[in-house]
């Protein structure tokens, strides 16, 4: 990191975030202070906690952006979601690009062309924070016309100890902002994941085909798809022919939309 950054600008930065922990300031006190660092054009603060839909805490957007961004994500998208997907708490807290979240096939597969390609971003990187009580919270980053570069995201990590020691302090508790929750004894994984893939095609689709339509709307192609079924890849092909036609849908693009579909019925 400059040094510059690191004596004036981040120090002035993170001084306003501490002054603002445990008030409503903080998470916007915190977006300025990455961005004395890095800049970035918008920022959203998720909070998830096992099946609920993700809490909305903060965001930057202007109204059209956020109607994608937010109000859209809630709606159902974010089940496929790489950031959610990898940030179910338990966690390891972590600085991560979405690129490296996501399944091989991620930028080919529905959710990114029929809903994430309408977000107009370059490239989103998030602050992954374990907050306690089985919560977690996505401090996004989010540039619409470059990705950050080696040097920027290394700054980033740099600050990461900050943020998250600040965000676990500010953010204590905040498994009270859940309404519906879970029992705190209750499974790790997110359960709306899974009453939601087995919902979708009951009684028309079988357990394994089940399992690969899952995998194919969270991006992974058939090779790697098979090897995490212990099947081969032109069998994997072979069931996705068949879903189509039980399904009566002839794309990727409109089984994605039959399965955002199925998940008003949930």
């Amino acid at each position: 990191m400059a040094v510059k950054p690191l004596m004036e600008d981040w120090v002035a930065g993170s001084a306003g975030a501490v002054a603002a922990l445990g008030t409503p300031a903080f998470p916007k006190a915190l977006t300025v202070a990455i961005r004395r660092v890095v800049p970035f054009e918008f920022t959203v603060v998720f909070g998830y906690y096992r099946d609920n839909r993700p809490l909305d805490i903060y965001d930057d957007f202007p109204a059209a952006k956020r109607c994608v961004m937010v109000d859209d994500y809630q709606e159902g998208p974010y089940l496929l979601d790489p950031f959610y997907l990898h940030s179910a708490a338990p966690t390891t807290s972590r600085l991560v690009r979405l690129r490296d979240l996501a399944p091989d096939r991620f930028y080919q597969a529905e959710y990114f062309r029929n809903y994430y390609v309408q977000t107009g971003l370059a490239e989103e990187i998030g602050f992954i924070v374990d907050v306690g009580d089985n919560v977690s919270v996505v401090i996004s980053a989010m540039r619409e016309h470059r990705a950050f570069s080696a040097r920027e995201f290394r700054d980033l990590q740099a600050i990461f100890p900050f943020v998250e020691a600040a965000s676990r302090k500010h953010w204590t508790g905040l498994v009270s902002e859940f309404s519906d929750r879970a029992p705190l004894d209750g499974p790790r994984l997110p359960k709306l994941i899974d009453d939601a893939f087995q919902r979708f095609g009951r009684n028309i689709l079988t357990p394994r085909e089940a399992e690969i339509v899952e995998y194919t709307l969270k991006g992974h192609s058939a090779e790697a798809t098979g090897q995490a079924l212990g099947i081969a890849s032109g069998t994997v092909r072979i069931h996705r022919r068949n879903i189509y036609g039980k399904l009566g849908v002839s794309s990727q693009g409109e089984l994605f939309s039959s399965f955002i579909a199925s998940l008003d019925d949930l």
